[in-house]
């Protein structure tokens, strides 16, 4: 019995064995095969995540491009900023002491300091936390010599934006400020991060992917507890200790800072308005001026809240860029439009005349001009700026053909400059009134609109560019502001030449006929501008504009002692100079400034004044070329003649 019993165990022994020794080899495969995975198929996942857990990685910010004026004078810069960064799990309450009294805070700052630390959730309390930004020089000098005190401090240098002249031209620039959380969902493949910076506005803004540049990075080895070291034998090669950022790209813009200085000195004394100078032959932007304006140093993160609402309460609306955004009736300014509609399709001529009595009666409406003007041709009508005249001629001319001449000169739709947003103007037409009055349409549409007013609505932009067409012979171009693109060593990679939008079809005669009545509302002693004139100066040809606005009513927090000035007319001045051979057109428009002639037209003849020299003589065109560029050389000549021949009368 003993005997069966034994081997019975024996054989289930043996039977259990094989079973056992077949789990044996079936753990150690399954652990041979993993270790081939682990050694062979994922080592360099694994090896990354072991180099992570003894490496620190340290940002290096780009520095952003430049920003220059078209004569190299700096619009937008870098200065270096300190910030500093805490790593939560290497601080003690000493070291936390020790960081309050070197950087001598507050009471209240310490404890705040200490909750934010407190917020850091666990899993990043290993990782670097930027605490302050932007420290003094001071601050920065007291933590570099206490540094091996604190291996939980580290003390970065970042570039931080400035704007040397602060709120001249900040439209056109443009600010920065941190990006949000609506920002990183927008742009997700830009690899935005928390802290980063983007353009707001301007400049900034629309040339972000060129001015950004990309941040670089160091890694450094630590010990468990976090402490840097350099430890000998360590498998981090040079390649990956460093990555160098790589700077933004610099843009120089078609701007010139000195001009739009001379405007600023101009509008002293008005709260409001904005100015745009534009080249006659290239369409380059040369001045972008809209005040009141904002410092682009606060603005790019250093606002406070209270500066922030007094920005925002300011009744003159300092945030609207006034060039761009803002639309305007354009007033007499728009009678040179009106005049080469008729003179282009043969409804009136150069010897037409009507009779202005101050008034134009529509049924039981009359329609005022600003005083008796008696008997009136185009070219006095411009001079004079009769709004009789150009009732009249609206009879003929009619909504639709202004509209039609309107667009081609490119009122009704965006310029194209390619910053902030743009608005678009608008120029009515039979069909819109119709649609707005019921299928009605009353001539008194057309009136208006022949001198400016009624729903005609236009940037100073797109004014700009008109003035510029009539003053080269007909040639619209895209207002261009940046005029190349840098390398960061100063040599350009990428130029932009000048941009023709359309050629717009007017014969020279009308345009030289329409400029002479331009030249004489500047020089004739009966013309609206004859008192903003310089002698010997820079001959200059423009129109200028007194537009009516909406009356309203007083706004809660607003003085009533300055309701008058809110109900007054826009003061506008539109021309070019020399009148004879243009070069520059500007555009000046005061908000509330009352007539064009008394308070526009002075500021625009000294922009141009100090823009072009107190005197110079007229160029003679040139005999040669071919096709449109000589037809604007002959359309050019024949002006001067005309100006030449009206100025000596």
């Amino acid at each position: 019995m003993t005997m069966l019993s034994v081997r019975r165990e024996v054989g289930e022994f043996r039977k259990r064995y094989k079973w056992m020794v077949l789990a044996v080899l079936l753990s150690f495969g399954v652990l041979v095969v993993r270790l081939v995975v682990l050694q062979l198929v994922e080592y360099d996942r694994w090896a990354a995540e072991a180099q992570k857990n003894i490496t620190k990685r340290i940002r290096l910010p780009a520095t952003r491009g430049l920003i220059r004026d078209g004569n190299g004078k700096l619009l937008a810069e870098n200065r270096p900023s300190y910030n500093v960064y805490l790593t939560p799990q290497l601080l003690d309450q000493e070291d936390l002491d020790l960081v309050a009294q070197l950087m001598q805070l507050a009471p209240d700052e310490k404890a705040d300091l200490e909750y934010r630390l407190e917020q850091v959730p666990q899993r990043r309390r290993s990782h670097l936390i930027e605490m302050f930004e932007d420290i003094s020089r001071d601050q920065y000098a007291a933590l570099e010599t206490h540094r091996r005190e604190l291996p939980g401090l580290s003390v970065v240098a970042v570039p931080v934006r400035t704007y040397p002249f602060k709120a001249l031209g900040a439209h056109a620039i443009g600010f920065l400020n941190e990006v949000n959380a609506e920002d990183l969902e927008r742009y997700p493949d830009r690899n935005y991060r928390a802290g980063d910076w983007i353009g707001r506005s301007g400049v900034e803004r629309a040339w972000e992917s060129y001015l950004r540049g990309k941040d670089g990075q160091l890694t450094v080895v630590v010990d468990v507890r976090g402490h840097e070291y350099n430890p000998v034998g360590t498998r981090l090669r040079r390649s990956e200790t460093r990555r160098e950022p790589v700077p933004g790209r610099n843009l120089t813009l078609t701007l010139d800072i000195d001009m739009m200085r001379s405007i600023e000195r101009a509008f002293r004394g008005h709260p409001s308005g904005a100015a745009v100078v534009v080249d006659v032959n290239t369409g380059r932007v040369r001045a972008l001026f809209s005040k009141p304006a904002f410092d682009l140093n606060e603005m790019s993160g250093r606002l406070t809240r209270e500066r922030s609402d007094e920005i925002e309460q300011n009744p003159f609306r300092p945030l609207i860029d006034k060039t761009l955004y803002e639309s305007y009736f354009p007033g007499s300014t728009f009678k040179p439009i009106s005049a080469l509609a008729a003179l282009q399709d043969d409804i009136l001529t150069t010897t037409d005349r009507f009779e202005c009595n101050g008034y134009y009666e529509l049924g039981r409406r009359k329609f005022r001009c600003s005083h008796v003007h008696k008997d009136v041709d185009m070219r006095n009508a411009v001079v004079q700026s009769c709004n009789v005249y150009f009732y009249k001629l609206a009879e003929q001319v009619g909504l639709d053909r202004l509209a039609r001449f309107s667009n081609d000169f490119g009122l009704g739709s965006v310029t194209g400059i390619g910053i902030n947003t743009e608005a678009s103007g608008f120029v009515p037409t039979r069909d819109w009134y119709k649609k707005q009055h019921g299928d009605q349409y009353r001539l008194g549409f057309t009136l208006n609109a022949a001198i400016g007013q009624g729903n005609t609505r236009v940037t100073l932009m797109q004014l700009a560019m008109v003035y510029a067409a009539i003053a080269n012979g007909g040639t619209l171009y895209v207002p261009q502001l940046v005029s190349s693109v840098d390398a960061p060593d100063g040599k350009p990679i990428e130029t932009f030449a000048p941009r023709v939008r359309r050629r717009v079809g007017i014969d020279q005669e009308h345009l030289a006929y329409v400029i002479d009545g331009m030249f004489g509302a500047v020089n004739d002693p009966n013309g609206t501008a004859y008192e903003a004139r310089v002698e010997n100066g820079v001959p200059v040809a423009g129109k200028t504009g007194t537009a009516e606005v909406a009356k309203r009513k007083l706004r809660p927090g607003e003085d009533p002692k300055r309701l008058w000035y809110y109900r007054r007319s826009h003061a506008w001045f539109a021309g070019f100079a020399p009148a004879a051979d243009p070069e520059l057109a500007v555009v000046v428009l005061v908000e509330h400034g009352g007539h064009g002639g008394k308070h526009a037209a002075p500021i625009a003849t000294r922009i141009l004044q100090e823009a072009l020299g107190e005197k110079r003589p007229p160029k003679t065109a040139k005999a040669g070329g071919g096709g449109a560029k000589k037809d604007r050389k002959n359309g050019r000549a024949r002006r001067a003649e005309a100006v030449v021949t009206r100025g000596s009368r």
